[in-house]
């Protein structure tokens, strides 16, 4: 009594050449993602700019930016939002916070808002959540 079992690999070897594609894709895709995440970032933060600094004239507001996806030194894809300083140069006084000073005479210690620190604790809850929704639609284009 011999027990040949027959294997049908075709649908196997389909899923390896799938495999195969998104490895040689993956650098463009995860570049990709990072890219979106960054842009839900930036979103974050500026709810939180909204929430804890308000608007005079929005320049504040419309200065956030999301900088370039870029490789970190360990080999980690990386993306930063941050003010710019040529539409707001006033960024740096909001965030950390700055003397009063009136005709010469220092009233006072205006307090930082800090809306950079408080959106890096928020996003560091949604980071995951949004990352997966992210390479869930990635993955479900190949």
């Amino acid at each position: 009594m011999s027990d040949i079992f027959e294997i049908d690999d075709s649908d196997l070897l389909a899923w390896s050449e799938v495999l195969k594609q998104f490895e040689r894709d993956f650098p463009k895709e995860s570049k990709r993602v990072m890219g979106k995440v960054g842009n839900e970032a930036k979103k974050i933060v500026k709810a939180e700019i909204k929430n804890s600094v308000g608007t005079k004239t929005g320049n504040y507001l419309k200065s956030i930016k999301r900088g370039k996806v870029f490789l970190s030194d360990n080999g980690e894809w990386t993306v930063r939002v941050f003010p710019s300083y040529k539409i707001a140069p006033h960024a740096h006084l909001i965030e950390y916070g700055h003397r009063l000073v009136k005709n010469g005479e220092e009233l006072g210690y205006v307090h930082g808002k800090r809306p950079f620190e408080r959106a890096g604790r928020a996003l560091d809850r949604e980071f995951h959540n949004i990352l997966e929704r992210e390479i869930d639609k990635a993955l479900s284009k190949i």
